[in-house]
């Protein structure tokens, strides 16, 4: 919603700006979907390693009562 405000203040005070972010907003999302994605996999590593690094941990610990 706050962006669609801001894209109506922004064709007020300036409609080709306003036409020109329209048209390559769909295309800049579509250009950094890879690095998205790369960020995703490369965060899932990273727990993975930490869930095997800490695991010796955890076991000595024992149950954990709530």
């Amino acid at each position: 919603m706050v962006k669609f405000l801001l894209w109506c203040i922004l064709l007020f005070l300036c409609w080709p700006l306003a036409l020109l972010a329209l048209i390559l907003y769909p295309l800049v999302w579509i250009l950094t979907l890879p690095f998205r994605l790369v960020g995703i996999a490369v965060g899932g590593v990273f727990d993975l390693l930490w869930a095997i690094i800490t695991l010796p941990a955890r076991i000595l610990r024992g149950p954990h009562h709530a």
